[in-house]
């Protein structure tokens, strides 16, 4: 006997149901799109590294921490009694300026340091020019110097001009003359600030825009085209100190000398040496008396010399106003582009730019 088994109704529906339900679902599973991989976002190989920034007077990264802190400017006196100087071979920048057109225009340094705290001793310091206070002023800088020309005070007494200290520092018994013994210590810019109200960071008077433009982080500036020729050695018009430069082609710096001697520091017997180098042909005007001077570059412009890599092209400086800052262009009228690293500029005196040596 054939026995035939009826299936619950209800039971046949729910199955069919459920049947349908698990084919939606999987339809509907199958026909979500695949989640698209997140793109990891390419390293910029030209950014400075993690914590750092690039330094407006070097290009190179320095900690984030001072990115605010407005550099100083130190006057460094450059008669031989003077030296060996103290921290030079730290500086960021070294201005070389005829000081007087009195004692065979004998110069004077202002060196600028952006990272200053833990160096342990710049100097001698000494007085300041009317020029001085110019270009300290493009970089919002603190100038540090001991008194200065009576032409160059009205410009400190202006407001943009009012951030210095002037004979507030250390004196190092060394045997020689009271005007060749202050320097600057650690601590020495801190503690004085704060005592005559310096800001330690950057003001109001802070400049818009860059004074360099460096080549790209880890590059270097292209000198194949014809423009650059060679340059290995720097005679510079300056009779008293026999200011000099020759190119160390084992550190591609320029070596700075004075009295037939090679400029090393006193602390730590480093070399002043520097990747770039500005020489700048430059007009001034004389004082009424006493052989001081001012080098004409407010509302001006000149020509001059672009030195890196053992080679030279000619360029173009100008500077607008008393703080405006010295933009420099190539001879197709672009700005400059210059290595990362240390620069010395030498405002040469226009009546002895014939005399200057580049070969």
């Amino acid at each position: 006997m054939k026995i035939t088994r009826i299936m619950n109704p209800l039971l046949a529906i729910g199955l069919c149901l459920s049947l349908t339900g698990c084919s939606k679902k999987a339809a509907e599973v199958s026909a979500t799109p695949e989640p698209t991989p997140t793109a990891t976002p390419t390293p910029d190989p030209y950014a400075a590294p993690t914590g750092k920034y690039f330094s407006e007077t070097t290009g190179l990264p320095i900690d984030t921490s001072l990115k605010n802190q407005r550099p100083i400017a130190v006057m460094v006196d450059c008669e031989y009694v003077a030296l060996p100087h103290y921290g030079l071979a730290e500086a960021d920048i070294v201005y070389d300026l005829m000081n007087s057109l009195e004692n065979e225009r004998i110069t004077r340094f202002m060196a600028v340091y952006k990272d200053y705290a833990n160096i342990p001793q710049i100097g001698n310091v000494r007085s300041a020019r009317t020029t001085n206070v110019w270009l300290a002023s493009e970089w919002n800088a603190i100038l540090c110097h001991d008194g200065e020309a009576f032409y160059a005070t009205p410009y400190m007494e202006s407001g943009y001009g009012a951030q210095n200290l002037s004979g507030v520092f250390s004196r190092v018994q060394n045997g020689k003359n009271w005007e060749f013994t202050e320097y600057i210590m650690p601590g020495d810019i801190t503690n004085n600030a704060a005592d005559y109200g310096v800001s330690l960071n950057y003001n109001e008077y802070k400049q818009d825009g860059d004074h360099f433009n460096f080549a790209k982080y880890t590059l270097a500036v292209d000198t194949t085209s014809s423009a650059f020729t060679s340059a290995k050695t720097v005679e510079l018009p300056y009779d008293h100190n026999g200011t000099t430069l020759a190119y160390n082609t084992d550190t591609k710096t320029y070596d700075l000398s004075m009295y037939g001697i090679l400029h090393q520091d006193g602390d730590d017997g480093q070399t002043l040496s520097f990747e770039n180098v500005f020489l700048l042909d430059t007009p001034y005007t004389e004082y009424p008396e006493g052989g001081l001077i001012y080098y004409n570059i407010v509302d001006s412009t000149g020509d001059g010399y672009y030195l890196t890599n053992g080679v030279k092209e000619p360029i173009t400086w100008k500077k607008s106003g008393e703080q405006g800052i010295m933009h420099y262009y190539n001879a197709s009228g672009e700005e400059l582009e210059i290595n990362r690293g240390k620069s010395y500029i030498s405002l040469v005196p226009g009546d002895v730019w014939g005399a200057l040596v580049v070969e």
